[in-house]
């Protein structure tokens, strides 16, 4: 078969299953998990594996799936990607009542287009005609949330890393895979349906814990040391450095209080904060980490109490990959006409840990504009999910073909053509020690 009709075999089998492939997302979304807890997603993931008769192992980064489907021969192994994680937006409509929990990023579209792939490569008997393996993936703990819930999986030794693919890196589980693919759920906008890709922000996270002294707050104030305080002016800090960061960098430092004392009549005496700072460049997320490192150490010595500043590695900017890019814009074309974008957005202010995947091997991370409102907000709510979930796995799962037919010679070339920043021994050994800096 040409690639066309193997094209034109896979959309028709997304098609007739539609039904299934909604089900599947829409029950994820029904039942947000957040970051290395995503049990019952993962299982619903692993229930179509089942149906559709995939072996596979799970429990990889904790709640991650991996499946590997081979072709007629083994000349290429093309990740394919699906995010398991939610974000916690309480005052959204959908949010989980104990956890705050929603899917307000779109990953539980990510999972049933990755269902979508799936479901083709059996029922379109792509797998036969196909000269590489396609290795299915869903991924925990793509957004970097409740860092010291995560950091204490770090110290008993679960995690290293923050992010699900990080882990993946580390645990070897990207070893023997040449490119990944995956897409992400985006906003509509006049004139745009999908788009091959967009950069994206890097960024380090910042543990912060301030070391105070308790007092009675209405008695004896002048016996305490107010963590508190040191902390309100270690921001302070770090807004009056807000002006030495260069437009060029995009650098963003947003912090939160998780805890700002025990008691309302203790002086407080334990304050911790979680931060990121991130840009478009790991040279400038660092000189702007040491800005805010400063800020957060002055505050502490303006009024007597100690700083604890725990660094994490984040995750690394977003390098695009014309020739992944290429291909998927000419299959958006075919599926979404003049609303296909190339780069889609031009930059964009988040972070995704396939950043650092983008760092060792060639990377996809196409859009699909099936969603209104704001990311992580009450607003956000997907609106076309024929585009968010059909369409998204018609288009990666034809970017496969275009890599695996004919020899896989069109993969083979990108993979000849791409020259990773890191081995992974020293992206574990830079980026992975960032801790230690």
């Amino acid at each position: 078969m040409t690639k066309e009709q193997l094209k034109q075999a896979a959309c028709e089998a997304i098609d007739r299953n539609r039904d299934r492939i909604f089900a599947l997302g829409d029950a994820i979304y029904c039942e947000p998990e957040l970051g290395y807890k995503e049990v019952r997603t993962a299982a619903k993931f692993k229930a179509l594996l089942d149906e559709l008769g995939y072996p596979y192992r799970d429990g990889v980064a904790l709640t991650g799936v991996v499946s590997r489907r081979k072709g007629r021969s083994s000349r290429l192994n093309v990740a394919v990607m699906g995010e398991l994680d939610a974000v916690i937006s309480p005052s959204h409509p959908d949010s989980n009542d104990e956890t705050g929990a929603v899917h307000a990023c779109g990953h539980n579209c990510m999972i049933a287009a990755l269902g979508g792939v799936a479901i083709a490569l059996k029922e379109a008997n792509l797998m036969e005609e196909l000269d590489g393996d396609v290795s299915l993936m869903a991924v925990p703990a793509e957004e970097c949330v409740e860092i010291e819930y995560r950091n204490r999986l770090r110290a008993e030794g679960k995690i290293h890393f923050l992010g699900g693919k990080q882990e993946f890196i580390r645990l070897g589980e990207m070893d023997d895979v040449d490119m990944m693919l995956m897409q992400h759920t985006a906003l509509a906008a006049p004139g745009f349906k999908a788009g091959a890709g967009s950069n994206c922000n890097g960024f380090t996270v910042q543990l912060v814990r301030y070391i105070g002294r308790e007092a009675h707050a209405g008695a004896a104030p002048f016996e305490g040391v107010n963590a508190l305080n040191a902390a309100m002016l270690g921001l302070m800090g770090i807004h009056a450095n807000r002006e030495t960061f260069r437009d060029e960098d995009h650098i963003r430092v947003h912090p939160i209080i998780t805890k700002g004392g025990d008691l309302v009549n203790v002086v407080p005496a334990d304050v911790r904060l979680e931060s990121y700072v991130r840009g478009t460049k790991t040279s400038a997320i660092l000189d702007a980490r040491d800005k805010v490192d400063r800020a957060l150490r002055a505050g502490a010595d303006a009024v007597g109490a100690k700083v604890e500043i725990t660094h994490l590695p984040g995750y690394l900017p977003s390098i695009l990959n014309d020739g992944l890019m290429g291909l998927c814009y000419e299959n958006l074309k075919t599926l979404v006409g003049e609303d296909a974008q190339y780069d889609c957005v031009g930059f964009g202010g988040g972070s995704t840990d396939a950043g650092d995947i983008s760092h060792l091997m060639p990377t996809l991370h196409a859009f699909f504009a099936g969603a209104k409102g704001g990311f992580h907000s009450e607003e956000f709510t997907v609106v076309d999910k024929e585009l968010a979930y059909l369409t998204a796995a018609k288009a990666l799962t034809m970017t496969v073909i275009d890599l695996l037919a004919d020899g896989a010679e069109t993969g083979l070339a990108i993979k000849q053509a791409y020259q990773p920043v890191f081995t992974k021994e020293e992206y574990l050994t830079k980026w992975g020690g960032l801790d230690a800096q």
